[in-house]
């Protein structure tokens, strides 16, 4: 090997490795990310230019498609879906390793194929021949162990696959069975090389069955740690694919890769409480086991409704009261996009008074880290999230609990309920709080099966079943509502006629402006719009050219928040619709909609084409305040005398209570 090239390898993996130690932090992740991405990339140039294969075409035209694919994956891609795109692209990785393994041990790429490699183990050395055939030979078994297991996992992740554990009969013996003919195929082909295609046959049949195998069987509960040793075993196969190809910088990377894994795994599995062995062969307990002191939560002389009779308080009453708050966030959360209005509930319960921390339990989610970029995605300070060690003796001394779609990860029956799937799991202290309030979608097991006694505690938990999202802004719109019975009895009609306008509404026109760029409001827009057309609103969004500070901003930040696309319209197209239509929902936005500028000669907006919200019957501004816009002209509908209801103030408040008071 070329001491440059080797030189750029071990500077380039160094490189890998720093950028995986910063991804272990959400502020400096995004740089480590880059920085991997670009060894990566340097690597492939540096391949290139010392195998001698830089001039054949063939490979930038795979490279260009795989690019395209990738980007395309990239832009589609939705938050809720990455932890099967993780598995997805486990798998490519194995995959790819599994056809180096396989052009290999053929000898593909020689002028004689495999007849070629056997004519020079005549010349090499024996032990260097065994050498490459047992590599190439196992980084086929192990590639395509990783990509029938992760393609199994994608389906299981995205629910074409059943979610529970798949135990077919002799389920054990099969998979035993599958892993010695694997290990037989692969001491075959390297010790008897002129049946090297029937060795390599076996392998590639041994060690798919293997991969379907194992990862068929295993349920939601164990998905984390699955996703996360597969990670590693594409690792793995590249680095023993570098090896049957002398390709020092694919070892070093691979090795990186699965040795990372690997150490995420052993964690995984301590946080679970679960023997790495007992996923891979099978050690999958019955949930029939289960103790039943949990089915009995009422005694046969109490009425069913005993809790509620025992206080008044709602939910929204204990958090107006809270001052230390943890919220757990669970996969549920995930499946209803709630991290924005959980992050809003979290704003609330802060300018309430309240300490607000989140409790992140290792295996929440379906991959490692899964809560961690969801609430990052809804720009949660990183130093609000506290892993179970961390937090978990705080839970007795909290004045409430919210969780949001998480079962198996705090269910108390995991220190006791011997013989069931999560026996022994370290789970979260919820049950020591004094109050928690469960946003669940019903009362169900989790993936484990085990019913959880805190749904049957008779006091202290309070819940509030149902889509985690009307679920949380049914509570936000509570404690607001607390906090205005304070001081603003008086606003009770206003109040009652916005939301009897906000309620009738069937034609509803949102004009966004910079405000909601400056609010980082969005995502409550997007809310809003969606809490009106639940109620059988037809919603749109009226764009004018120059809302915001460049073209196209408002359009990219509805993308962000999910807007459709053909629910944004440029002004032209909707300016004559606003005389027509019920409601007007002004959210930030100023000079784009003053009237002033049709008749106010001398003035910077005077002649400037802007929309007609002032011919609408109704309008809801949402501004911040009172003061004109950029140009220095006052609005005349800001003192339009009926018709117009004034929401000032920060935006993402205002926004609640508009969601609040429709929902209510």
């Amino acid at each position: 090997m070329d001491t440059l090239q080797l030189a750029i390898s071990i500077v380039l993996s160094v490189c890998v490795l720093a950028g995986i130690s910063l991804m272990s932090k959400v502020k400096s992740a995004p740089t480590g990310n880059l920085l991997s991405a670009f060894a990566m990339l340097a690597g492939v140039v540096a391949t290139l230019y010392f195998s001698g294969v830089a001039s054949v075409v063939t490979i930038y035209a795979a490279i260009l498609v795989g690019a395209l694919i990738g980007s395309v994956m990239a832009v589609k891609a939705q938050m809720i879906q990455m932890p099967q795109l993780v598995a997805l692209f486990n798998g490519l990785g194995g995959g790819a390793s599994a056809l180096v393994g396989m052009m290999t041990a053929l000898g593909i790429g020689l002028d004689g194929g495999h007849a070629e490699v056997v004519m020079l183990m005549t010349i090499m050395k024996p032990g260097y021949v065994i050498f490459i055939s047992l590599t190439s030979l196992l980084a086929v078994a192990v590639g395509m162990i990783t990509l029938v297991g992760s393609l199994v996992a994608a389906g299981k992740l995205h629910r074409v696959l059943p979610q529970r554990p798949v135990v077919w009969s002799g389920h054990s013996v099969l998979t035993l069975i599958t892993l010695v003919a694997t290990v037989f195929s692969i001491a075959w082909g390297a010790f008897v090389p002129e049946q090297m295609g029937i060795a390599l046959g076996g392998c590639l049949i041994a060690s798919s069955l293997f991969g379907l195998l194992f990862s068929v069987r295993v349920g939601g509960a164990d998905m984390p740690i699955t996703i996360s040793l597969l990670n590693s075993l594409s690792g793995v196969a590249g680095a023993i694919a570098g090896m049957a190809i002398s390709d020092i910088f694919l070892v070093a990377v691979g090795g990186i890769v699965g040795a990372s894994g690997l150490l995420l795994t052993q964690i995984m599995c301590r946080a679970m409480n679960r023997s790495l062995m007992s996923i891979l062969l099978g050690g999958v307990k019955k949930t029939s086991a289960m103790p039943k002191p949990t089915a009995v939560p009422i005694a046969d002389n109490q009425p069913a409704p005993a809790p509620a009779a025992k206080t008044d308080k709602t939910a929204s009453d204990v958090l107006s009261a809270a001052r230390n708050v943890i919220i757990v966030p669970g996969y549920g959360m995930a499946l209803a996009q709630a991290q924005h209005l959980v992050k809003q509930l979290a704003d609330t319960l802060t300018r309430n008074g309240a300490e607000v921390r989140f409790a992140i339990h290792p295996v929440a989610g379906r991959m490692p880290g899964h809560m961690n970029v969801l609430l990052a995605e809804a720009d949660v300070p990183y130093e609000q999230l506290y892993e179970m060690e961390a937090i978990n003796d705080d839970f007795a001394a909290a004045d409430a609990v919210v969780v949001i779609g998480a079962n198996d990860v705090l269910n108390p029956a995991a220190r006791n309920a011997e013989g069931t799937p999560i026996y022994g799991m370290p789970v979260l202290n919820v049950d020591k709080a004094p109050a928690v309030i469960i946003c669940n979608y019903d009362l169900k097991p989790g993936y484990a099966g085990v019913d959880n006694p805190l749904y049957s505690k008779q006091e202290g938990v309070f819940l509030e079943l149902g889509d985690a999202k009307e679920t949380l802004m049914r509570i936000i719109g509570g404690i607001h509502g607390t906090d205005a019975k304070k001081a603003e009895a008086p606003a009770g009609n206003a109040d009652d006629r916005l939301k009897t306008v906000l309620s009738a509404a069937r034609d509803v026109i949102i004009v966004p402006g910079y405000g909601m760029a400056l609010a980082q409001a969005q995502h409550l827009v997007r809310q809003l719009a969606d809490t009106l057309e639940h109620n059988g609103a037809r919603v749109r969004f009226a764009i004018h050219p120059v809302a915001g500070r460049m073209p196209g901003h408002m359009n990219v930040l509805l993308a962000e928040a999910d807007v459709p696309y053909e629910q944004l319209y440029e002004m032209e197209a909707i300016n004559d619709d606003f005389a027509a239509t019920d409601v007007v929902i002004v959210i930030g936005a100023n000079d784009v909609l003053n009237p002033a500028a049709r008749d106010a000669e001398g003035t910077p907006i005077y002649g400037m084409p802007v929309l007609n919200v002032d011919k609408a019957p109704e309008v809801v501004i949402c501004n911040y305040d009172l003061k004109p816009g950029y140009a220095g002209v006052d609005n005349p509908l800001y003192s339009k005398k009926s018709g117009v209801f004034l929401e000032l103030g920060d935006a993402k408040e205002t926004l609640a209570r508009l969601i609040a008071l429709i929902g209510k």
